[in-house]
């Protein structure tokens, strides 16, 4: 087999000449429920694309993984079709030292339907491309020697109606290329026969606590849990409580999680039982309160910890010329957040996507709001814009829009399974303020009984029902988009208010472009001044806005992507496009100056 390589004559960000097949985003994948042992699949896999289901006679070379078989990093650079199947495979061994131990397979995401076998043996399939999954290999693993590990993957990307947020096989303005197969680490992990399988930890500074609520795998007779608090390394709270009770943690006088002060606590958690420990794990939390409260003139403001704070941040699509979804290195993830900061951003609108746990630790740690969107689906992502222009010339009613592409009820269902499984992922992760399940009206449905499941589901969050087009009246905030903007909407009595999409003023930047033709903005200028100014401009014309009653307001967008080139960096990061000085200096007028909120 020929060596990997990356796809040569694609642009590319400084970072992916840090990727090498032997260490392959080694960083641990999971921050806040952390063990000691584990083992990285990362690396160079086997791969083979069958017409169909049938699995391949042999297979076609080598992929680099977690990279989408269309990247570039994967060393493949293949769109998968409709009806096409890709195949992995590799070979591992389980390290002696694990034996008498379960051991469990993880993936961080798979896009969109991942069937696994070990050994021959089928072990498991899950259907949802931005969600985390974990097959129990345990009883089919070979006791000594090799064991053969085998993925099957499908999906129809823009043929289909499944979640697959902006992918479609053919990208053009808004819309950019398909991501297959697996895109996020894959990783073995040892467990003992009892083991903490999740942990849900539930901040309240009001009543200085944390709740704990812990899912233990295994025979859960007689074991009871326990935890500790750290600031730092000294302890702070301990507590215990039987399975399936809520453990309770006094956090006395907490240090509050915020931009610009993001604390952390340590967290260890342990089973115990028969006289001794069986299992422990290591995470953190933040102590920080997300609500809607009223200002002194009786608007509905956002408030962190009980405070009003302006929301200002971009949009962020979470593309990479390289690796498409998946960033070539945890510096590079972490990098757009750093520049978002130091911009004067305090939130950003993580866009149609979700990112592997470590973007939500780097963004804990650093102290950055994030608004979580649902991926879309339902009809061709293509389609809205026409069915807007029949909706505007008044050719088609607000039900028949919002409903386009959701009427296949297997849809509906598979739509709430993966926003209840992307929630269980990042609910414990302070940074997220505001959870968006539905962007625009691409695969709208049952939108105020989804809003109000989030808010049971999640209470320690806020939920924009419906992202800037076809507001249907629920929710905790009631979001626009405007091009270019700004703009707001009618003040209300019990709904914030934002702006959830503006700007997209476009420059081009030579030697850092995806394709050099139809590359689209809203509007455009032609230098780095001119985006500075008409920047400055727009956050001048919001702050009346604010003054109002306008909440947040998010930027598009934080980089260019593909033939987008609507962002404040060029898409191979390498070129700031604004002043950054004057840009923070605008934006922190907002949020950090005594006269903002």
């Amino acid at each position: 087999m020929a060596p990997w390589l990356p796809v040569a004559g694609k642009l590319m960000s400084r970072w992916a000449h840090d990727v090498t097949p032997d260490a392959v985003l080694p960083e641990y994948p999971r921050p806040q429920l952390v063990r000691d042992a584990w083992l990285n699949l990362n690396g160079l896999w086997d791969y083979a694309i069958t017409p169909d289901a049938a699995p391949p006679d042999a297979f076609e070379g080598q992929i680099l993984v977690p990279f989408a078989v269309e990247s570039a990093l994967s060393g493949v650079g293949r769109t998968l079709a409709p009806g096409e199947r890709l195949w992995y495979r590799r070979v591992f061994q389980a390290p002696e030292a694990w034996q008498g131990q379960r051991l469990l397979l993880h993936f961080g995401a798979v896009d969109w339907e991942a069937v696994v076998w070990l050994n021959g043996h089928e072990v498991g399939l899950h259907r949802g491309g931005y969600t985390p999954f974990t097959f129990d290999l345990t009883p089919y693993l070979a006791p000594d020697g090799d064991n053969e590990l085998r993925v099957a993957v499908t999906d129809p990307t823009d043929a289909g109606r499944q979640e697959r947020g902006k992918q479609v096989r053919e990208p053009g303005m808004i819309y950019y290329s398909a991501v297959s197969g697996i895109w996020q680490t894959v990783w073995l992990e040892p467990a003992p026969q009892v083991y903490v399988r999740a942990l849900r930890m539930t901040p309240d500074i009001d009543a200085e606590t944390l709740t704990l609520a812990v899912d233990v795998a295994g025979d859960r007779t007689g074991v009871e849990v326990r935890a500790m608090a750290f600031d730092g390394e000294v302890p702070i709270a301990h507590g215990a409580a039987a399975v399936g009770q809520d453990l309770i943690l006094r956090i006395a006088e907490p240090k509050l999680w915020q931009p610009g002060a993001p604390f952390l606590y340590n967290l260890d958690v342990t089973l115990h039982g028969k006289g001794r420990t069986l299992d422990r794990v290591h995470s953190y939390f933040g102590m920080r309160q997300f609500t809607l409260e009223k200002d002194a003139r009786g608007a509905p403001r956002l408030c962190l910890n009980h405070a009003p704070v302006f929301q200002i941040g971009p949009l962020d699509q979470g593309y990479w010329p390289g690796g498409l979804y998946t960033a070539p290195t945890d510096a590079a993830l972490r990098y757009d957040i750093e520049v978002a900061q130091q911009l004067g951003f305090n939130m950003i609108r993580k866009h149609v996507k979700v990112e592997p746990a470590r973007w939500y630790y780097h963004c804990d740690r650093l102290g950055m709001i994030v608004w979580q969107d649902m991926p879309n689906g339902g009809a061709n992502v293509s389609m809205p814009l026409t069915l807007y222009a029949l909706y505007l010339n008044g050719n088609m009613s607000d039900e028949q829009y919002r409903r386009f592409g959701r009427d296949d009820p297997a849809t509906r269902v598979q739509f709430r399974i993966e926003l209840q499984e992307m929630v269980d992922a990042l609910v414990n992760a302070p940074c997220i303020g505001v959870w968006t399940p539905f962007n625009e009206a691409w695969g709208q449905f049952d939108t105020c009984q989804i809003a109000a499941w989030l808010q049971d589901y999640d209470p320690t969050r806020l939920v924009d029902s419906a992202s800037g087009w076809f507001d249907q009246g629920c929710g905790d905030i009631h979001s626009i988009h405007k091009y270019v903007g700004p703009a707001m909407p009618k003040v209300e009595a019990e709904r914030a208010l934002a702006l959830s999409e503006y700007g997209g003023i476009g420059l081009r930047v030579e030697g850092h472009l995806w394709q050099q033709e139809k590359l689209f903005a809203y509007k455009k200028v032609k230098s780095s001044e001119a985006l500075t100014v008409r920047y400055c401009t727009l956050i001048d014309k919001l702050r009346p806005l604010v003054e109002k009653g306008l909440s947040a307001a998010i930027y598009t967008e934080i980089t260019d992507v593909e033939m987008e080139i609507n962002g404040l960096l060029t898409y191979d990061r390498a070129v700031i496009k604004v002043d950054v000085e004057r840009v923070a200096a605008a934006n922190c007028s907002l949020w950090k100056s005594p006269g903002g909120l």
